[in-house]
């Protein structure tokens, strides 16, 4: 993932932040992504924030298999780890914003966007000296925000 897949349409006021390689599941971070693209910035932080409190599920549309069903969301669950890692981005693209002279109480997520990072290899101990060989997924986020109805 080099550069913002999001190139902009001209004279678009947005603001942009991305992370490369989080240490987080691109499935769960792909659910997170498909709950908070379209809303508002403030209605979008506080969804992320219930999620880490887990008063409120994501749904899971794709990624379900053998997944319980949440109270009003059918089968979903709480990614904690990657509501956390989202939260601190929309924050980032909310300073962003800020910085650009951009109004932060009109923001809208236009863009919510991730992919596959690199695989780090790593090794287990395990016992008599063996080792166990285990692959750690990354995933690449892109955030952009921008103003409603722009």
């Amino acid at each position: 993932m080099r550069g913002y897949t999001y190139q902009g349409e001209g004279t678009d006021e947005v603001a942009r932040a991305r992370a490369i390689e989080l240490p987080m599941s691109p499935k769960k971070t792909y659910e997170v992504m498909n709950a908070i693209r379209g809303l508002a910035l403030a209605k979008a932080k506080s969804l992320l924030e219930d999620v880490i409190e887990e008063r409120r599920a994501i749904p899971f549309r794709r990624y379900n298999q053998e997944t319980a069903h949440k109270r009003g969301v059918g089968p979903g669950r709480y990614p904690k780890k990657v509501a956390r890692s989202v939260l601190q981005i929309l924050q980032n693209a909310e300073a962003n914003a800020e910085y650009e002279g951009i109004d932060t109480e009109d923001l809208v997520v236009r863009v919510a966007a991730c992919a596959r990072g690199r695989i780090r290899k790593a090794n287990m101990p395990r016992a008599h000296g063996r080792a166990t060989a285990w692959n750690e997924q990354t995933t690449n986020v892109e955030i952009v925000l921008a103003e409603r109805g722009a």
